[in-house]
């Protein structure tokens, strides 16, 4: 029985992961051609980082305040 749980639970782990790259793809190729933004190599990483972590996280999101500049 534990086999089978933790095989569902894989299974749906890589369902996840799959749509979530998917929106990420499609998130990435709209800013891209409806020219909304234009980022650099490490801009594009930081924000697949991201939308992976969020998309693919047990919990909600928390909104953080940057008090900073992020460049």
């Amino acid at each position: 029985l534990q086999r089978q749980q933790a095989s569902a639970i894989i299974a749906a782990r890589q369902k996840i992961v799959e749509g979530a790259v998917g929106m990420v793809e499609m998130a990435l190729e709209q800013l891209s051609r409806n020219n909304v933004v234009e980022l650099d190599e490490e801009r594009k990483a930081a924000m697949v980082s991201n939308l992976l972590v969020v998309l693919c996280g047990n919990r909600d999101a928390q909104p953080i305040v940057n008090s900073g500049s992020i460049y």
